[in-house]
């Protein structure tokens, strides 16, 4: 196994996927609240090992060849993801919600994983992130595949460091206050991604 090609992989993959944004933002709140953590966490690896597997394939040439794609993708992700920011912002403004370990579910499991599957394929970065990777991939030749193991081990490993891990901070969410800052910050977030695809980022 060349292992220096599989490092090669796990690195660039954590520098790409672990960034503040709106997948990430999600996924966070939903660890911390311990709302289906291991169906949301699933989805976003196993999103990340398709598509990446896709763009070793050479798929991702499709963004270079469609210019339109990546169009369409940049402004249905900006309206999702501006308003899933509008409405972390208004929970921001109106705090009350505390952390209960073990608590009801307020979310249904189809509605989080829709969520979470729309800041994810909507996202027009993820696209340009595998156009990207598909060509270092390339670069490796015969050891692509190891390269892309690589990936896969990072995302795996980032995805459930954050959903799980994430549960570590229950002591400090259990104020509304607390909820109030988060909140407001996903709205930053949020809205500042929305308005750097709509003009164009």
């Amino acid at each position: 196994m060349p292992l220096s090609t599989v490092l090669a992989g796990l690195l660039t993959g954590l520098a790409l996927i672990a960034a503040v944004g709106a997948q990430n933002a999600f996924l966070l709140r939903q660890g911390l609240r311990r709302e289906h953590v291991a169906p949301l966490v699933s989805l976003c690896a196993l999103s990340d090992i398709v598509l990446v597997g896709a763009a070793v394939l050479g798929v991702g040439a499709m963004a270079q060849t469609w210019p339109g794609f990546l169009t369409v993708a940049r402004f249905g992700g900006a309206a999702f993801v501006i308003g899933y920011g509008l409405l972390a912002a208004w929970r921001a403004l109106h705090p009350g919600e505390t952390l209960v370990a073990g608590g009801a579910t307020t979310r249904g499991l189809g509605r989080s994983l829709a969520t979470m599957a729309a800041l994810t394929w909507l996202n027009p970065h993820l696209y340009l992130d595998m156009v990207v990777l598909g060509t270092i991939a390339t670069s490796h030749g015969p050891d692509r595949w190891w390269y892309y193991l690589g990936l896969c081990v990072a995302s795996v490993s980032w995805f459930s460091a954050l959903g799980f891990g994430s549960a570590r901070l229950q002591p400090f969410f259990a104020r509304p206050r607390s909820w109030q800052l988060l909140d407001a910050t996903i709205a930053v977030v949020m809205v500042t991604i929305g308005m750097g695809l709509i003009l164009g980022g």
